[in-house]
């Protein structure tokens, strides 16, 4: 069993369209604007007709070893700095043109970097109208006398086009006419004022006209007005009612597909035009409705594309060559399209911030979907692939698509700027445009002929003319009245009896017959000489009448005479009047012009004077932050050179002890030395005493000094020391906080640190701390045996960054009383000491034996611990004791450094 298979519904293929295997490539056109006042360095030339070169500016490297790279370039033609608007034209727009009468597709767009000049040479300026105005006025020229009456073409809102009659296009004006009243703009009474940006662009002598026009046919132009923002459709033509509390923003337009698969804007405004004049002011108002900003680069630099739509739409007239033939299918619509895109720029030189960098984004991404659809398409051309175009992937590629794919020719315009600063920008638009050039278009197939009878307008139009002349030499009526004429006359005659004749042998028709007949040549004889009677009086009556006009006309002849010579004047006077008006509209747009110049550098200058402030303030933070840190940078190279400096002294002072204790012990053993030798010299010294057993205290002048502490000294430990008075740092001149507890013993001694030039305080605080440059800490404890010692913790008073003050510790003094006894060292009998205990100071065996008998004596004070404290790490360093003695037995205390 075979099961049916449900078929689909088969695609509906679009009309075919008559294809043409003649290819034409895009024509390319290069443009060199002049260089600018403030511009130096060029860097492109016109080598000839057809070809430019590019030079790299100086400081540019193109290649890797450094050399400069000069490149050429090949266009259609190449137009240079002297090259005039109606030049440019006759070459690259009148052909299309051409087509567009003949009923064929044009697209001309004009491409380049910001302020290269494409706005120039689409629109123009005064006096020097560009491609745009001179286009309008050669279609205007050469369809002017076969122009439809108004409303005769009625567009159906779905890119086609239908033909109403006269009858319909009559109610049709009316209707619009009561409904939508002309506004004051488009009157003809204010045609005559032209705004001053647009007025006088193309000169009666530089006007064209298309000599093979078709004259059997009636045309009619519509044109509109878009363009592309951000990649939005929007329609300048469009008529807002402005809200002034809210008012409405710009509706988006959308791109649909007709049906013959032809792109158009749907919902978009399409005036028809009558003329040049009103066809241009039409795109001047939709031109100041256009996105233009200010830019470092461009003063009016365009932020969108710009699209105007000529629409011309001609069907053929019937055959008696007198109404145009209502059928739809004969009519033909043909477009030219005029683009001026956006210039591609770079951020980074027009300074663009916020809205700028959004606009300048979509414009550089739109311009790089053109290159890709050329790139594809030339590839597909080239290399036989058939990859997907991305037309729909930007707004200008999707909207002229059909033209790429063979609806017209296709034209561009590369505008170039020689100054250096665009070298690298203008190097990537010369690849595109050699790019561009190989891509190649289908040529567009003529329109097929309607089949009547050409030259029939001509010759209906000669035989009203040829009718009317004869019915004028006549004395008849013309030939609107000539029926009515004809009917009076018939009616004014006898009707003609039966003429019916029944037998050829019958003798009564004939006769009466003839007899009707004579009748009517009387009335007919009676009736012509009447006429020339009246002809006759009438004759006169007008020679009489000639001859009071003739007398009359001399009269007027006179008058018109001195009315001509007024009418002079008065053209003069209105010319020099339009003379005046027209300087002086010039003149305040000139003055407009400056004004925005003028408010423009005003920011400038505003935002110049904020930055000048701003690196002012700047500089003047670094300033006192420099003396900051210059005062910091003292602060601190004065307290490493105070540091510095105490270790400097504490080193010499070191160094000193240590080659005076050298000295000394040398002076010691010189002294034994002698002692020994004395005693060898004198006989008979009696021996000493035995030694007591009983300790007894020694007298002050047998006191030896303390033996020296188990620390490490710097100074050899069997080496005397002389006694050295150190001052206490209290005793100085500086101020001091003497911080004490609220409780303190008494030692009752007179060992007790009191320190002139002080604040006491039982609890430091900072406006003591401010006043004074030292700090001293009392401090009482209980020692190892048992007995209460005193430490006097010192520091200096350093002020902070932020305007406090801290506390750096130098050095502990420590106050202490020992009472001790020790028993009396017995000099032993080998060395010969005498037994009675008297001995000189040659009687000691050595100083280390000096050194431990003073360890025991009582009264003697230990200044020790001397202790550094530093304020970063917190860490104390201990400095050696040393306890000097002297051979003398000074009562000073000893010293410890």
């Amino acid at each position: 069993m075979n099961r049916q298979v449900k078929s689909k519904t088969p695609r509906r293929l679009p009309p075919k369209k008559p294809s043409s295997n003649q290819k034409d490539p895009v024509g390319v056109y290069c443009r060199v604007r002049p260089l600018g006042v403030e511009d130096v360095e060029c860097c492109i030339e016109v080598i000839s007709s057809a070809t430019i070169q590019l030079h790299a500016p100086e400081g540019f490297k193109t290649n890797r070893n450094g050399e400069y790279k000069e490149t050429q370039y090949s266009f259609k033609k190449v137009f240079g700095v002297s090259i005039s608007q109606i030049e440019l034209f006759e070459h690259v727009a009148k052909p299309l043109v051409d087509d567009l009468i003949h009923g064929k597709n044009g697209l001309l767009f004009t491409y380049g970097v910001t302020g290269s000049g494409k706005t120039f040479t689409m629109t123009g300026s005064p006096g020097e109208g560009g491609l745009l105005p001179r286009s309008l006025d050669m279609i205007f020229n050469s369809i002017g006398p076969y122009q439809a009456k108004r409303y005769v073409f009625k567009t159906d809102d779905k890119n086609g086009m239908e033909v109403q009659n006269e009858v319909d296009a009559l109610l049709e004006r009316q209707r619009r006419d009561n409904n939508l009243p002309v506004p004051k703009s488009a009157s003809s009474s204010s045609s005559r004022q032209k705004d001053p940006e647009i007025a006088d662009m193309i000169k009666l002598e530089e006007a064209y006209k298309t000599d093979a026009v078709d004259e059997d046919s009636s045309y009619s132009v519509f044109v509109s007005y878009i363009e592309i923002y951000n990649n939005y459709i929007y329609d300048l033509l469009e008529e807002n009612q402005e809200e002034a509390i809210k008012p409405k923003p710009p509706q988006s337009k959308i791109l649909r597909e007709d049906q013959n698969h032809n792109m158009y804007v749907a919902g978009c405004m399409e005036v028809e035009v009558k003329s040049a004049e009103e066809a241009f002011q039409v795109f001047w108002r939709g031109q100041k409705k256009r996105k233009v900003a200010n830019t470092r680069l461009n003063r009016e630099s365009s932020r969108s594309h710009s699209v105007l739509i000529v629409k011309l739409a001609q069907a053929p007239l019937d055959a008696d060559g007198d109404n145009i033939l209502q059928d739809k299918n004969q009519v033909t619509v043909s477009q030219l399209c005029l683009v001026d895109l956006a210039g591609s720029e770079r951020t980074g030189r027009t300074g663009a911030e916020g809205t700028r960098i959004r606009e300048a984004g979509n414009i550089n991404q739109s311009l790089l979907n053109l290159r890709t659809c050329i790139e594809i398409l030339r590839e597909n051309q080239m290399c036989g692939t058939n990859r997907m175009v991305p037309y729909r992937d930007s707004k200008v590629t999707h909207l002229f698509k059909n033209y790429f794919d063979g609806e017209g020719k296709v034209r561009m315009v590369v505008c170039v700027n020689p100054k250096a600063d665009d070298y690298e920008e203008t190097l990537l638009v010369m690849r595109f445009a050699e790019l561009t050039q190989e891509v190649e278009v289908a040529r567009p197939v003529d329109r097929p002929i309607c089949g009547f009878t050409p030259g029939r307008r001509h010759r209906n139009q000669a035989f009203k003319e040829e009718l009317s002349r004869k019915l004028d030499e006549r004395g008849g009526p013309i030939d609107r009245d000539l029926p009515s004429v004809t009917n009076h006359l018939e009616h004014s005659l006898p009707p003609l009896p039966s003429c019916e004749l029944t037998d050829r042998h019958d003798d009564i028709t004939l006769p009466r017959l003839i007899e009707a007949l004579q009748n009517r040549h009387r009335i007919r004889q009676i009736m012509i000489d009447e006429y020339n009677n009246a002809a006759n009086r009438m004759k006169s009556m007008l020679q009489d009448l000639d001859n009071s006009l003739i007398s009359k006309d001399d009269f007027i002849n006179e008058q018109n005479g001195k009315l001509v010579e007024k009418d002079r004047i008065i053209q003069n006077n209105k010319m020099e009047m339009e003379r005046l008006e027209k300087r002086n509209k010039m003149q305040e747009h000139k003055i407009d012009i400056l004004q925005k110049t003028t408010k423009i550098y005003e920011g400038d200058k505003r935002s110049l004077q904020c930055e000048l402030e701003t690196k002012a303030q700047r500089l003047q933070r670094e300033l006192s932050e420099k003396k900051r840190m210059e005062q910091r940078m003292n602060g601190v190279v004065t307290d490493t050179q105070y540091k510095w400096e105490k270790e400097c002294d504490r080193r010499v002072n070191a160094m000193q002890l240590e080659m005076q204790n050298k000295l000394w012990v040398k002076d010691e053993k010189l002294k034994q030395l002698k002692a020994i030798v004395t005693e060898s010299k004198t006989p008979g010294r009696p021996d000493p005493p035995p030694r007591q057993t009983q300790l007894q205290r020694p007298s002050r002048e047998e006191r030896l000094p303390a033996k020296r502490s188990a620390s490490p000294s710097p100074v050899p430990t069997t080496a005397p020391v002389r006694p050295l008075h150190r001052r206490s740092r209290s005793a100085g001149g500086e101020k001091w906080v003497d911080h004490k507890p609220s409780s303190s013993l008494d030692l009752g001694t007179v060992l007790q640190p009191v320190i002139p030039n002080s604040i006491q305080v039982s609890t430091p605080s900072e406006k003591a701390l401010s006043k004074c440059d030292r700090y001293v800490l009392t401090h009482q404890e209980v020692a190892s045996d048992g007995e209460i010692q005193t430490k006097l913790i010192k520091g200096e008073v350093i002020k902070t960054r932020g305007g406090g003050q801290s506390v750096q510790f130098t050095d502990i003094e420590t106050l202490r009383q020992e009472l001790t006894t020790v028993t009396r060292l017995k000099r032993k009998s080998s060395e010969g000491t005498p037994a009675n205990g008297d001995r000189t100071d040659g009687a000691w065996p050595d100083v280390e034996t000096r050194c431990s008998v003073a360890d025991g004596d009582e009264g003697w004070i230990k200044h020790g611990s001397w202790l550094c404290a530093s304020w970063d790490h917190q860490a104390q360093k201990t400095l050696k004791a040393a306890v000097s003695c002297s051979s003398d037995h000074s009562p000073h205390p000893a010293v410890v450094q």
